[in-house]
């Protein structure tokens, strides 16, 4: 059975076809283009689309840097400030003018053409100290307007909402506090470490609700992680408008699903990623992660829910429309790491506003996002139990028919490497030290059997990650960037006296065969998937890999995909008229000791590498476009570990105004 709530469905349906219109009538890629960047996915569907064809296959290499901002951050006193990591943020393009916002949640309005700063400010959020983990960045903000009233919000890394007026840079003080909102206050919950607790992507606002999600430590050596409600304020005031509870409390739908009262001390279950929204319907597509503690479950058994889910809600109530988890009780740390793409398509002649999720699990999820009924049937397949004690697997998890995985989905003997015989045998030797078998394999307690570890693939910190994928609404195909990050994973008592659970986790990143990845390539690739059909367009990998190892250098393997840790977390896909551009570590391209980045570009019809650039930059953030007064250009935040953060802008025809 496939967990999807949809009670409401036949009233919203009528609902929708009054509000919408008749829904066999709309357009596809109707949706108004614009030079402008709105919001951190481009608009409130996560498209990453840029509809300009300025920047093209045969003038791509001639890019080259306009200006660079330096972060304001590095103009205040390091007495005042405690590490961030690298530098993330994406920029909004917003009537002629660029905003952006540094690690530390400056805002800055910057003239696009020279980089000048028109007006800053600053929320001061560092004097409030760092949250317990590290690395921690403020990822981007949120532009919303009623046609008339402009403002943009930013929820700060010291736990503060803030209104800004977008002309003038100043907090509103129509809005809560002078401008400012105390997230420390209505989770409905106060049993917690609040250290545990702060926000790095930015809120959505969407009609008069602006919408935050949370970012919570969930590797505590304790269960007192904040729970990861998610919450609504007015745009205008700031009142306090909704709560959602994303781990049920009593008397609320699924609460039991919690067994054995554990909602009352469950953490996370948080959007710590971007959400989505149509504005239109008036509804807001929340992802979640993985409940504490992510790989034991003893202390939560039952389903969940709504861990690991897609949850659709009203945005002026909080009221939940529909759900659909894709993962149960969840084990892996396979939280859903990206914004949901709203995309409206056509399936076998059935027009479908529809609305895809990628994940870690290397699958894509796709549902009408109206009534959340799957567009092609996604099952219940049977999975291995757990043998780790006090634990209690779900025995299914759902997998959708359609479309095939993007990734490499779980491990068997067959998918080691066989480059030579003599790396195929190594690679059978070490592969004997973890259990291998389905995705949904759970970790075992370390020595199990005499294994190591259960062999977690795509990983944890595999599949799709926070870049999320990118779609174009014109030809309705997906762009899916993702790794092969295998991990064994095992469970192990911590030391007496210095944790509440029995059990916690232990990785074991053991290389494959004379330091060769385990499994056969691409370890990292683009993935083009037509969601009218449902069907793969083109797969390519991204990143030469290791190609270059002496053991397999005489093979001329051609791209095998990046194998680099970092990609995880950054990057990502712009698409265009004609291109999909990401990057590259030209530590992983070209040397160790290399610092940069290589700007890539592909054919996004065919998956062909079309050019790259080379900057002397080391890149983390989305690629965006924009363009001013007839001209493309391109922005991308890079460095952050050498107190470098910068925004690099690119374009065709511009020098480089600043050093």
């Amino acid at each position: 059975m496939i967990r999807l709530q949809n009670w409401f469905v036949s009233s919203l349906l009528a609902t929708s076809l009054i509000g919408c219109g008749d829904q066999a009538s709309f357009d596809l890629g109707a949706k108004e283009s614009t030079p402008e960047w709105l919001h951190h996915g481009g608009d409130h569907f996560s498209s990453k689309y840029a509809p300009f064809d300025q920047i093209n296959a045969d003038n791509f290499e001639q890019l080259h840097v306009a200006w660079r901002w330096q972060s304001a951050d590095l103009k205040i006193s390091e007495e005042l400030l405690y590490p961030t990591g690298d530098y993330r943020a994406t920029p909004l393009y917003i009537n002629g003018i660029l905003y952006t916002n540094t690690n530390h949640g400056q805002v800055v309005a910057l003239d696009p053409e020279s980089g000048e700063e028109i007006w800053k400010f600053d929320p001061e959020s560092y004097r409030f100290g760092p949250p317990n983990f590290s690395p921690v960045q403020t990822r981007g903000i949120e532009y919303w307007t009623d046609g008339e009233v402009e403002r943009i919000f930013l929820a700060t890394l010291g736990k503060q909402l803030v209104s800004i007026d977008i002309h003038t840079g100043q907090a509103d003080p129509q809005f809560g506090e002078n401008g400012f909102i105390d997230l420390k206050q209505n989770l409905g919950r106060l049993e917690f470490e609040m250290n545990n607790i702060t926000h790095g992507a930015p809120p959505i606002a969407v009609g008069n609700s602006v919408i935050i999600g949370s970012k919570i430590f969930d590797y505590s050596m304790n269960n007192r992680s904040p729970p990861g409600h998610v919450r609504a304020y007015d745009t205008y005031t700031g009142e306090f408008k909704w709560r959602f509870n994303t781990i049920p409390q009593l008397g609320e739908e699924f609460n039991d699903t919690w067994e054995n009262d554990s909602w009352r001390v469950a953490g996370s279950t948080n959007v710590w990623t971007y959400m989505s929204a149509d504005d239109d319907l008036g509804i807001v597509y929340l992802p979640t992660s993985t409940p504490t503690n992510d790989y034991w479950g003893g202390y939560r058994l039952g389903e969940n829910l709504y861990a690991e889910s897609i949850v659709a809600l009203d945005v002026d109530t909080g009221e939940r429309l529909w759900h659909f988890q894709t993962v149960h009780h969840g084990l892996w740390d396979y939280d859903i790491a990206s914004a949901p793409n709203l995309v409206d398509i056509v399936v076998e002649g059935r027009p479908i506003k529809a609305v895809a999720q990628v994940s870690k699990t290397g699958f894509t999820y796709v549902f009408d996002r109206v009534s959340g009924e799957p567009v092609w049937p996604i099952e219940e397949i049977p999975v291995p139990p757990s043998t780790v004690p006090g634990e209690r697997a779900h025995p299914t998890q759902p997998i959708p028919t359609k479309p095939a995985p993007f990734e490499q989905i779980g491990a068997t003997e067959d998918d080691l490497i066989d480059f030579t015989p003599e790396l195929r045998a190594e690679a059978v030797e070490i592969a004997n030290n973890f259990v291998l078998g389905n995705i949904f394999t759970p970790p075992i307690v370390q020595g199990t059997d005499g294994k190591s570890s259960t062999y977690v693939v795509p990983g944890a910190g595999g599949g799709a990650n926070f870049p999320g994928a990118s779609m174009d609404p014109e030809t309705q195909i997906i762009y899916i960037p993702s790794v092969t990050r295998p991990t064994g994973m095992s469970l192990v008592k911590p030391p007496e006296g210095t944790s509440d659970w029995p059990y916690v986790i232990r990785y074991d990143r053991t290389q494959g065969p004379q330091g060769l990845p385990l499994l056969k390539p691409p370890y990292r690739r683009i993935t083009a998937i037509n969601l009218n059909t449902g069907e793969h367009v083109w797969q390519t990998p991204l990143g030469k890999g290791p190609t270059s190892h002496p053991a397999i250098a005489h093979l001329d393997l051609g791209d095998l995909g990046s194998v680099f840790n970092d990609v995880v977390a950054e990057g990502g896909l712009l698409v265009t008229k004609s291109l999909v551009i990401s990057y590259l570590a030209s530590k992983d391209e070209i040397g160790p000791e290399e610092t940069g980045s290589i700007l890539i570009a592909f054919d996004k019809d065919t998956g062909q590498k079309e050019g790259q650039v080379m900057v002397d930059q080391r890149l983390h953030g989305p690629v965006m476009s924009f363009e001013h007064e007839g001209e493309q250009y391109l922005a991308i935040a890079g460095g952050g570990r050498d107190k470098d953060d910068e925004l690099l802008v690119f374009s065709l025809n511009r020098e480089q105004t600043n050093p």
